[in-house]
């Protein structure tokens, strides 16, 4: 029951279910015994009514509700169990700490508008399995206690009771064994899959999530991009109830990086970025020659029509850019009376006519710079950037019209460590790379492309994936870059490497995230979109997950624990 209203002698309560609410009416003249149990009743008491389905009286019409045209006039009431006090009100639920919600979580559950994202989920989910059986694909589970393998996080850890000292780890993914089911002749398979990572959280990451798990053989970058926006298509109609063209727009990492500081850019606004290095070299500002010199860059951006700002404002955007890691932001405000800002004065009219030139920019705009090291000050302006577009309201955050929907392509094979010189897969050790890039392996391996690609919306990346290699000569290679010996890359993969030499054929594939894909269509945080989340600090508030156990349990597990020095 949501609540009970007691007008002028007659009672109305409000029956709440997931289907919606209904309202019910009591008429003491006409029903005391029903009449004095509905003034027991409260907020949350879970009741079983009897009543006549009838018509509102005239003017009483609730237009906001499926049921509005109509209301049950009781004739029995029973009370099935009452409920206390709420630690919180559910229509107040906003003013609730997000740890008091999570804590008593099957309540918050019961709110309408949160029933609401679980009831598209639920809808996503079948728009997904629907597609995927319609294309041939089929649906198999994969072991959710495999071998320990690196895949770029920590393993979630089972021990084994009848091995001691040996353990299971929960999958961070099904890489390997949907590459596995390829060798096994299962041309097409796709699976709704739960998935485990031991890493610090971030707004968009749980411990334990789940992805749309899918592989094809004999796949090039084209087949799977079809089939994925095919789907995405169905999605986006099904929950928006828009259409998306396709094929979508395809950017090079590169290109996103110089332009957006970001490999998963929100493109709903502008605000792209302009190496003004070239512009401002020779100047005589200290801050900006000095950094140039010793190799560093000066990037810019420009808001248009945002000249009006003040001292003030420009002292907050300053304040913002050094939370976002960048030591500072210099300004050029082109106004009608010429250039202001903290960079007017300090560079010569050339420079500054080449500034505007380059951002593109022309009277009532703001012109934004940082200076320092090239990939700290596009990471920098990558976060602030969407933090601009926020504070200066470029775009609407909850108009579904025009999403931005892409692929981001051609990302790194490697990823180098600046200081050791050292590589590391920037996705996984499967991923296939470019094969106009093979003759820079041994000498520029950071310089290889690979095959991986993600799909990116609305500043959310929602699908990675790769051509994987399938060459066993090929993988090995790899690992040797990696500086996996042989003797691990057996201990490691060996199943894998062993099965890529009985015929595997050439394959691609792409994990969805489910969570982030809903996170995306609500507007909401992935806490908001599964059922029972873990805080920031991977805990689960509901049972006080992750505790103690029997000490026997220990025992049995031969697992002594050590604890941490204070």
């Amino acid at each position: 029951m949501a609540r009970r209203r007691d007008l002028g002698g007659l009672i109305f309560i409000d029956l709440r279910d997931r289907y919606g609410k209904t309202q019910m009416v009591v008429h003491p003249e006409e029903s005391p015994d029903v009449t004095a149990q509905a003034h027991q009743l409260h907020a949350e008491w879970v009741i079983e009514a009897d009543g006549i389905v009838q018509e509102r009286p005239q003017g009483m019409v609730n237009r906001d509700l499926p049921t509005g045209e109509i209301e049950v006039k009781l004739t029995a009431l029973t009370v099935l169990n009452p409920c206390p006090a709420l630690p919180f009100q559910l229509d107040e639920a906003d003013k609730a700490s997000e740890e008091l919600r999570l804590k008593y979580r099957y309540l918050d559950l019961r709110r309408p508008e949160v029933q609401e994202v679980f009831m598209l989920r639920h809808r996503v989910a079948q728009v997904v399995r629907e597609h995927f059986s319609g294309e041939g694909f089929l649906e198999i589970e994969t072991p959710f206690m495999v071998k320990s393998t690196p895949e770029g996080a920590r393993d979630y850890l089972v021990p084994s009771r009848i091995f001691p000292g040996h353990f299971y780890a929960l999958p961070q993914s099904p890489q390997i064994y949907k590459q596995l089911l390829m060798v096994a002749g299962f041309d097409r398979y796709f699976q709704i899959v739960r998935c485990f990572r031991d890493e610090d959280l971030r707004s968009d990451r749980q411990p334990e999530f789940t992805q749309v798990d899918v592989e094809i053989t004999f796949a090039d970058r084209e087949v799977i991009f079809g089939t994925a926006e095919r789907l995405f298509v169905k999605i986006l109609k099904h929950a928006w109830g828009i259409d998306i063209a396709t094929p979508l727009p395809r950017l090079t990492y590169q290109h996103v990086m110089d332009t957006y500081g970001s490999d998963k850019p929100d493109l709903r606004f502008g605000l792209p970025f302009s190496n003004l290095t070239d512009c401002l070299r020779g100047t005589d500002f200290r801050i900006i020659a000095s950094s140039i010199e010793e190799g560093g860059v000066v990037i810019g951006l420009c808001v248009k029509g945002q000249a009006g700002v003040s001292r003030k404002e420009l002292g907050e955007l300053e304040n913002l850019a050094r939370q976002c890691g960048l030591p500072g932001l210099l300004s050029l405000k082109l106004t009608a009376e010429g250039l202001a800002g903290s960079l007017s004065g300090k560079i010569s009219e050339a420079q500054a006519a080449a500034v505007c030139k380059e951002l593109k920019s022309e009277t009532g705009d703001l012109l934004l710079m940082a200076v320092g090291k090239k990939s700290a000050v596009l990471k920098g302006l990558g976060v602030l950037r969407r933090l601009l577009a926020e504070r200066f309201r470029l775009f609407d955050p909850n108009s579904h019209e025009n999403p931005s929907l892409f692929w981001v392509v051609d990302f790194p094979l490697f990823e180098r460590n600046e200081e050791t010189g050292e590589v590391a897969a920037s996705h996984h050790p499967f991923t296939g790379y470019l094969t106009e890039d093979e003759h820079l392996l041994e000498s520029e391996p950071w310089n290889v492309r690979s095959t991986a690609y993600d799909l990116v919306m609305n500043g959310s990346e929602l699908l990675s994936g790769s051509i994987r290699i399938h060459d066993s000569a090929q993988q090995a290679k790899i690992f040797q870059l990696l500086k996996i010996s042989d003797e691990e890359a057996q201990l490691r993969f060996g199943f894998l490497l062993e099965a890529l030499r009985y015929g595997a054929p050439p394959m691609g594939g792409m994990a969805i995230g489910l969570d982030r894909t809903i996170m995306c269509l609500t507007g909401g945080s992935i806490r908001d979109v599964i059922a029972f989340p873990k805080t920031n600090l991977a805990q689960s508030l509901v049972d006080g997950s992750p505790s103690e156990v029997d000490p026997q349990l220990l025992k049995d597990l031969h697992l002594v624990i050590q604890k941490p020095k204070s």
